[in-house]
């Protein structure tokens, strides 16, 4: 039996995030940087700066997912953190693909709202379960995504970044 699942191509993907971004113009927001969650959130990240002229990004890494559906019992920042005299005071949009179960997006919102003047949420996709409600949402779905950037495997198998 095969799993039924989210599928993103590539052309979609970028009316996506066109369409995600429209809605952060639309809201009236106007932020000054664009924080991206890594890796996953990169692409998007990039495109929606683009799309917002937006030219300070910014990247945050996170480690939670280990594999489908398997993750860490909770989220956690690898270095290097960005600069929060980078940060302090600025209207942040912090971008990611997916909000599946929200603990890493809580986690960097949380980050932001300590020294941001404002921050906001924008997502490809968010899952009925995620603890938080995203800003920003292009698609509702309960399915795992296959994105085409992380669909197939990988060509280098490296250890995991976290060690006992």
């Amino acid at each position: 039996m095969t799993e039924e699942r989210e599928i993103l191509e590539w052309q979609q993907f970028g009316d996506a995030c066109r369409e995600l971004t429209q809605s952060v113009v639309d809201s009236g927001f106007e932020p000054d940087i664009v924080l991206s969650i890594t890796r996953g959130g990169l692409l998007p990240a990039g495109v929606i700066s683009y799309a917002l002229d937006i030219k300070n990004v910014h990247i945050i890494n996170v480690e939670f997912y280990t594999g489908v559906d398997e993750r860490l019992p909770e989220p956690i920042f690898l270095p290097p953190l960005p600069a929060t005299s980078y940060l302090a005071e600025q209207k942040i949009l912090i971008v990611d693909d997916v909000a599946d179960t929200g603990e890493t997006l809580r986690m960097v919102r949380d980050f932001a709202d300590r020294i941001a003047l404002e921050s906001r949420v924008a997502v490809l996709y968010e899952k009925p379960r995620s603890i938080i409600a995203c800003d920003h949402v292009w698609k509702r779905t309960d399915r795992w995504i296959s994105f085409p950037w992380s669909s197939q495997p990988p060509l280098v198998k490296r250890s995991a970044a976290v060690k006992d």
